[in-house]
């Protein structure tokens, strides 16, 4: 299963307005676009959702701060970005400002063996339990939880890297320094990412 379809299979798409909050180079809101929603992405840097998408609808903010009228939204998704929030608490009073019914967080888990072989360039295990201990403690009506496993082909190193950096072009020094280390480590092949959803409602 892919991020999308555990999405399309929890919630309704079609002709809601969805805001994907940290929505990167904007690829899940073309894609909520695609499934029938007035879709639209706030992230801190939207230069490149504009590049690719120019007809496409971009604002430049944060989840601590987000651009948009009270009660503007239907459902706001935060796809694997609550964790890169500095501090994650904070966006959960602006979501609820904004959203007028379902607020859909996917966050990868800190177990796996493809978590294992990046901690040496970015061990993202804090982050991930502070996100996990934001939802909990958000206050939030919990509807329901997924548990699923992305599953990344990784056959070459350079795929690896790629992968590493275009998440997070800041990680460029410290995969620099560890590219030896990940080469002895990294095995070609299937790395189950194991993902977990949440699915709340404000109140």
């Amino acid at each position: 299963m892919d991020d999308f379809e555990a999405l399309t299979n929890a919630i309704a798409l079609e002709g809601r307005t969805v805001v994907d909050v940290g929505c990167g180079d904007g690829a899940f809101v073309r894609a909520l676009r695609g499934a029938g929603a007035d879709a639209l992405g706030v992230d801190i840097d939207v230069a490149r959702a504009r590049e690719l998408d120019p007809d496409g609808h971009y604002l430049t903010g944060g989840a601590q701060d987000l651009p948009l009228e009270d009660g503007s939204v239907d459902v706001a998704t935060l796809m694997r970005s609550l964790h890169h929030v500095p501090d994650p608490h904070t966006a959960f009073p602006e979501l609820k400002r904004v959203v007028r019914d379902l607020v859909y967080i996917a966050e990868p888990l800190a177990v796996g063996a493809f978590f294992e072989l990046l901690r040496p360039v970015d061990d993202e295990t804090e982050v991930r339990a502070q996100a996990q201990a934001a939802i909990q403690a958000s206050g939030f009506e919990s509807l329901q939880t997924i548990e699923y496993d992305v599953v990344l082909q990784i056959d070459r190193l350079e795929q690896l890297r790629d992968r590493i950096l275009s998440a997070d072009p800041t990680r460029a020094d410290r995969y620099a320094q560890e590219e030896e280390n990940l080469r002895e480590r990294f095995m070609p092949g299937a790395y189950p990412i194991p993902m977990r959803v949440d699915i709340l409602r404000p109140r």
